[in-house]
């Protein structure tokens, strides 16, 4: 598994998605709390809603702007929480194609994506 993971998260329908053909996943939706941040982190970024990128990792890194204390497991997912935020966020098992194991913490980091308008 990579210590570094990269995903570019769009809108559909109205909420942010992502792929990754190489876990599986497609049009996979953030929910619970999860699309409220990302709402906030992507404020002001430019066209965001086409696109955008997101840095994640179990480990810090040079960049990361938001960390993300994990807090406990719910239904089949587990909740984190962000004190920069003041939120809490739901993160689906998904998670699990990035980690073995759901991490105390995650560091996040946004940009544009290259050649946005």
């Amino acid at each position: 598994m990579n210590s570094i993971n990269v995903i570019a998260p769009y809108r559909l329908h109205g909420m942010w998605v992502f792929d990754d053909p190489a876990r599986g996943l497609v049009q996979e939706p953030f929910v619970g709390g999860a699309d409220t941040m990302i709402d906030r982190i992507v404020a002001g970024l430019r066209d965001a809603a086409n696109g955008f990128v997101m840095v994640f990792s179990s480990d810090a890194f040079p960049g990361s702007q938001y960390e993300l204390d994990w807090r406990r497991p719910d239904s089949s997912g587990n909740v984190y929480y962000s004190a920069a935020l003041d939120a809490e966020g739901w993160l689906c098992p998904a998670l699990l194609k990035y980690f073995e194991a759901p991490p105390p913490r995650l560091y996040v980091a946004v940009r544009e994506r290259d050649g946005a308008p």
